[in-house]
């Protein structure tokens, strides 16, 4: 079941640490190569190690730190906020002790909080690399769903 067009994504993590692993193990046989006998094995052993390693670490940053943004849900890791509920996205004032959407006592790191205000008077604080694009999609979102609603 697909919610429409996603409005706005961060993937949580690209793929591009996966070549890290068998990066490390050629530059190690490379440099033993020229130092003696190449242990061909066991190099192979820690590449495909370290290449399982970081796709482990790959696939658990894209569940929890993926940001999605369609016309029916906000998904902050694995959470998932119906955007019917919100209310006002802009000129909101951050209580504290403020719910952090997807699961966390915080932003994750190198995000920017985006404060929301839902329909029952709450406020939960969204998070984006990109806060002020995610504040515009869901201002947006937020103005067509009043604008059908009245």
């Amino acid at each position: 079941m697909t919610d429409g067009p996603v409005l706005y994504a961060e993937p949580g993590s690209t793929r591009w640490p996966l070549l890290w692993g068998p990066a490390f193990a050629g530059l190690g046989a490379g440099l033993e190569a020229l130092t003696g006998p190449v242990h061909t094995v066991q190099w192979l052993v820690v590449g495909i190690g370290l290449f399982g390693v970081f796709a482990l670490w790959v696939n658990v940053r894209r569940k929890v730190y993926r940001v999605e943004l369609t016309p029916l849900t906000l998904r902050q890791g694995r959470e998932t906020l119906p955007v019917k509920d919100i209310e006002r996205v802009t000129d909101v004032g951050v209580a504290p002790g403020a719910k952090v959407l997807g699961g966390g006592w915080t932003v994750p790191r190198k995000t920017v909080e985006v404060p929301v205000r839902l329909d029952d008077g709450s406020t939960v604080l969204a998070w984006a690399r990109d806060d002020e694009a995610l504040t515009a999609a869901l201002v947006r979102l937020v103005e067509e769903q009043r604008g059908l609603g009245e």
